[in-house]
């Protein structure tokens, strides 16, 4: 049967869902919640699309959703539709920005760079495959009601964006000079940023000075270099808090690069408004 547009979107039929749950899967998703009127989402939407197409501007700038498309989109981004096809059908994975800040989940956080500047990426017919396996996983923990529902959800979510972003690596084409700098400052970043703080040692391997490399950094992402050097050193940090419990907070610092535990301290109560050990008590 063919659900006209009129209808209530799910995303706005599930408000009060979403929050209970934390993450839900909704399907038969056929356009955005406001029809042909900008929607700013309070939630984190990953799209995943199966038919059709719908051109949409993304904040300013043009982006769409078709057969075998993913875009990963990030709480108060606008999307608006410009133009889409009547076939159009797509999934979406919404997430409570409550549970962005479950440690395991600081995947999140550490895609940033990649997905919030350029939410969508195009799979192939396996990728795509591999991605609605997961998905249909986690439909199937919903059915069953298990005991442990949330932490398992959470899980699968986590499965599904490393996988995601291993797609997205291998499949980047950067062509522009500006994109291949951006796109080496997120892999150096990865690789150095346990002993390396500072934009001066990521524009020294770009060869360019570190005025110029944060100015190309923000112009691909909207967001300097200093700002994704803090986001990622940061996303480790509770990541150790939460789940190395056999590890001190200086044993922490030291592995983050920090010189003393006092100075982790204040980096960390500075980035999030908690000192370590508050963070670690709020479980």
């Amino acid at each position: 049967m063919k659900v006209r547009e009129t209808e209530t979107h799910p995303m706005l039929s599930n408000i009060q869902r979403i929050k209970e749950e934390g993450i839900v899967v909704l399907d038969d998703v056929r356009g955005i919640p406001t029809g042909d009127e900008p929607f700013v989402s309070p939630d984190y939407v990953i799209c995943i699309g199966h038919r059709g197409h719908i051109q949409l501007m993304y904040d300013d700038q043009p982006d769409y959703s078709e057969k075998y498309t993913v875009g990963v989109i990030f709480p108060n981004h606008s999307v608006c539709k410009v133009s889409k096809t009547d076939d159009y059908l797509a999934t979406l994975i919404v997430v409570d920005v409550s549970v962005l800040d479950d440690p395991m989940l600081q995947i999140i956080n550490q895609m940033r760079y990649r997905y919030e500047p350029h939410p969508c990426v195009k799979l192939d017919r396996h990728e795509y495959r591999m991605i609605t396996d997961v998905v249909e996983g986690m439909r199937e923990i919903k059915r069953l009601e298990l005991p442990d529902n949330r932490m398992l959800m959470t899980r699968l979510l986590e499965f599904l964006l490393r996988l995601l972003s291993h797609y997205r690596k291998n499949k980047l084409n950067e062509t522009s000079a500006n994109k291949r700098v951006s796109m080496q400052f997120h892999s150096d970043l990865v690789q150095h940023f346990r002993k390396h703080h500072d934009v001066g040692f990521y524009a020294d391997k770009a060869c360019l000075t570190p005025k110029y490399f944060s100015a190309v950094v923000k112009q691909e992402t909207g967001q300097n270099a200093a700002y994704w050097i803090r986001t990622q050193i940061v996303a480790e940090a509770k990541m150790l808090l939460h789940i190395r419990h056999d590890l001190s907070v200086q044993a922490i610092a030291d592995m983050l690069g920090f010189g003393e535990q006092a100075s982790f301290s204040r980096y960390f109560k500075h980035e999030t408004g908690l000192s370590p050990t508050e963070f670690r008590e709020l479980e």
